[in-house]
């Protein structure tokens, strides 16, 4: 599932990174910490939230790090890690623990869930298609 996209234009970097990707990978952030912030009563969340924040606002922040103009290798690694952060989001997003009484915020996690194998997805075939 794509999220709302935060910016009214769809521009690309000098490098070819998409500003629609950047506002989608933030949203991804966004949507992880709202998340977080329903599970903060249950102390067994604590160490995973911590960790699923960590995850998902480093996709973004290595997208972003991508686009500098430091050189194809760089660029290609900071790819790469942002699509490992999105892997680590998919594994955190499963550990949480969600009650049974609350299907609402299972609802939310299995929408990042799918949302983080998206990203990763995409960020994949971004990889294979630089070659």
């Amino acid at each position: 599932m794509y999220f709302l996209r935060l910016s009214g234009h769809s521009s690309t970097y000098f490098s070819g990174m998409s500003e629609e990707l950047e506002d989608r990978f933030l949203q991804f952030a966004l949507e992880a910490r709202k998340l977080c912030f329903l599970l903060q009563n249950h102390t067994i969340n604590h160490e995973y939230c911590r960790q699923l924040l960590r995850s998902s606002s480093s996709v973004g922040a290595n997208y972003i790090e991508a686009s500098d103009s430091l050189g194809k290798a760089d660029e290609t690694m900071k790819l790469k890690i942002a699509r490992r952060e999105a892997k680590e989001s998919c594994f955190w997003l499963r550990l949480v623990y969600i009650p049974e009484t609350t299907p609402d915020i299972e609802t939310k996690r299995a929408i990042l869930l799918e949302e983080a194998q998206q990203i990763k997805k995409k960020l994949s075939a971004i990889l294979l298609k630089r070659g």
